[in-house]
């Protein structure tokens, strides 16, 4: 049996290489042309198909083995953040204002390893492996628009697999969770409309600030009032804008925040109730009230059979002591959108340094060492399921 960890361990040198390349040269969602260039320069070296512009930026490698069997996805996020970076390091990002804070660059780095390894085993392949590199996971809809350029098409996977590197989880673990892991993620904006007046005279005015505060303070009874004990989500204003003197009650507010889920039935509820408070309040203080939401990304839901497999191939890799069981997390991921359409397993590997700061700090930096355990985590997925179909 081959091990893929050694396989692996072979390729740390081009593996810290190429993720330094990315991090010096990082580009936002839906801007990575030099980063697509690279990947699929790279991914042509080694006899895959390749194809490019798939969801604008997006870079997808299709690799057939030697006879028939199931197809897999494994999906990559390439997009950068709008953060100037503040590490002292020697590859830190040469573009101002722009920074891998994330850990896409590292994602990357495994994608292109899993690549090499990959095309070196291609006799031993049972299947096709379908590499998409995707832009534009940071809240922009990289995923679906990748979906819409028919990344899901010719071939169409049968399973659909993740990962995604944690700066303050420790390194070299790995965290699987079966059924939701991750949340889903909505916005909302509520628009509040009045008659403005004088600061001396509310009389004569609709105080569509206090309806705003009053809508702010009823959102945080749905938490408490209709969730029960045993579901879970967050609502959380996060801005709140009205008017600009000091004298003037404003004519409009407006407000803003995210909603997070696990269930669709506790993301409904809220939705409705959202909408209850916004009308009902706004009407309470005679001005007019309008809501809208954005369904941004669903939850991230790993399939429990094929988690139960994962779990054991990882625990090949890193051994039991680092493999820890029941992952869940707030945060959101568009990796989602591929396990929805085809079943499969999301995974998080720890890979907290010495000094770790969290996603989208500027100070956000990995420990480089699990840069194989990522590869070889992929690989021994690759293999056994397209071995065993």
């Amino acid at each position: 049996m081959i091990s893929y960890l050694a396989e692996a361990e072979q390729l740390k040198n081009a593996l810290v290489e190429w993720r330094r390349d990315f991090h010096r040269h990082p580009e936002l969602r839906f801007q990575e042309v030099r980063t697509a260039g690279k990947i699929a320069e790279h991914l042509n070296s080694l006899g895959f198909e390749v194809q490019t512009g798939i969801g604008k930026t997006g870079v997808v490698g299709v690799l057939s083995g030697h006879s028939d069997g199931p197809v897999l996805l494994l999906r990559f996020d390439m997009d950068a953040l709008p953060i100037q970076e503040e590490n002292q390091v020697e590859y830190i990002s040469q573009k101002p204002g722009v920074m891998h804070a994330c850990g896409h660059d590292a994602h990357m780095a495994i994608g292109m390893g899993v690549a090499q390894l990959v095309a070196s085993q291609k006799e031993q392949l049972q299947g096709t492996v379908k590499l998409v590199f995707q832009p534009a996971e940071e809240g922009a809809g990289g995923a679906l628009a990748m979906i819409e350029d028919g990344v899901l098409q010719n071939p169409v996977p049968d399973y659909s697999f993740g990962l995604h590197v944690e700066s303050q989880r420790p390194s070299g673990t790995v965290w699987i969770g079966e059924g939701p892991i991750l949340a889903a993620a909505d916005a909302f904006w509520i628009i509040l409309k009045g008659r403005g007046g004088h600061g001396a005279l509310p009389e004569t005015a609709d105080d569509v600030l206090m309806a705003g505060v009053q809508i702010v303070n009823n959102v945080q009874t749905i938490l408490t009032r209709d969730i029960g004990l045993f579901d879970s989500a967050v609502i959380s204003i996060c801005s709140f804008q009205a008017g600009n003197a000091f004298n003037i009650i404003p004519e409009k507010a407006e407000i803003s925040g995210t909603i997070r889920t696990y269930e669709n039935t506790v993301k409904s509820l809220i939705h409705e109730r959202l909408q209850q408070v916004v009308e009902h309040t706004s009407q309470a203080f005679g001005v007019s009230g309008e809501l809208k939401i954005d369904e941004i990304v669903p939850a991230t839901v790993n399939n429990p059979e094929i988690t139960a497999v994962v779990r054991n191939l990882a625990a090949e890799i890193v051994g039991e002591n680092n493999l820890k069981m029941d992952y869940k997390a707030a945060p959101s991921d568009d990796v989602a959108e591929f396990l929805r359409a085809n079943p499969g397993c999301h995974v998080i590997l720890g890979a907290g340094s010495a000094e770790s700061y969290p996603h989208h700090s500027s100070r956000f930096e990995i420990d480089e060492d699990v840069l194989p355990i990522g590869v070889a985590l992929f690989c021994n997925q690759i293999f056994h399921f397209t071995e065993s179909y």
